[in-house]
């Protein structure tokens, strides 16, 4: 397959979905669809006329880690390799300025469950898991995986999940806030394109905005946060689309956001 196959990009405007196209290895990452991976979100988070990101696998799965089949190349440490193929896009998809909502269906597993996570909104189809499978292989999740865990599940839980290799289910995850949505696995994609269309409506300086104050709150001070909560907010009621959200609501009528 070329790098355009291996993953694709199709712009629903104002939404592009960006999948993960391997579906004979469930969409493990090796190093061509890695690197096809990290264009196609690139291209996305410059795209102006994209104001949503969805991040979805072929084949009935999201990821299932990395292609560990390859092997590693000669030039390169294992380090090296996280730092160079995975790291670009995992940064792409936290500080692009408009949400990527990962749809996930099968497993998310090894760096695969990293991609899932840092995606700023998850919707998993009610067959699909999370499954940080490194121990098995001798090795510790990467891709801030532990970062995230950690957070989301506090950290007894988390490294008992990941000491084990455990798995947790859609159900699971929902109830432990690992992800937004659990919906029927054939409408998965349905669903996650109408909730994309439903928030590209709303104000994009104002989205990009909270995931910045969003992300920056995670391990920020309350001083910090309130501080930078306050210039993004000068910043975004100079805006255009400010004034237009005041116009549309004493005038009882949806805004048109233009993204000024």
């Amino acid at each position: 397959m070329s790098g355009r196959d291996l993953v694709t990009l199709v712009r629903q405007d104002p939404v592009a979905v960006v999948t993960i196209n391997s579906p004979q290895t469930r969409n493990a990452l090796g190093e061509a669809n890695s690197a096809a991976l990290r264009s196609a979100l690139a291209e996305s988070a410059t795209d102006a006329a994209v104001r949503v990101v969805i991040l979805t696998g072929a084949g009935g799965a999201f990821c299932a880690g990395a292609d560990i089949r390859e092997g590693m190349p000669d030039d390169q440490t294992l380090e090296e390799v996280i730092n160079n193929r995975y790291r670009p896009s995992l940064d792409l998809l936290a500080t692009m300025d408009k949400p990527v909502i990962a749809a996930v269906a099968g497993p998310a597993a090894g760096i695969g469950l990293a991609f899932a996570l840092i995606c700023d909104l998850v919707v998993m189809a009610d067959d699909a898991y999370i499954l940080p499978a490194f121990t098995t292989i001798g090795l510790v999740p990467d891709g801030g995986a532990t970062w995230m865990l950690a957070r989301r599940l506090g950290y007894h839980r988390a490294y008992q999940l990941c000491a084990e290799a455990g798995r947790l289910t859609a159900a699971e995850c929902l109830s432990a806030g690992l992800c937004n949505r659990v919906v029927a696995a054939d409408s998965l994609m349905d669903e996650t394109v109408t909730w994309a269309e439903a928030l590209a409506q709303r104000a994009p300086l104002a989205l990009a905005a909270t995931k910045q104050a969003m992300r920056l709150a995670m391990h920020a001070s309350i001083d910090e946060t309130i501080s930078v909560e306050a210039r993004l907010q000068g910043m975004c009621g100079a805006s255009e689309d400010a004034a237009e959200g005041l116009r549309a609501f004493f005038a009882k009528r949806p805004p048109k956001f233009e993204g000024r």
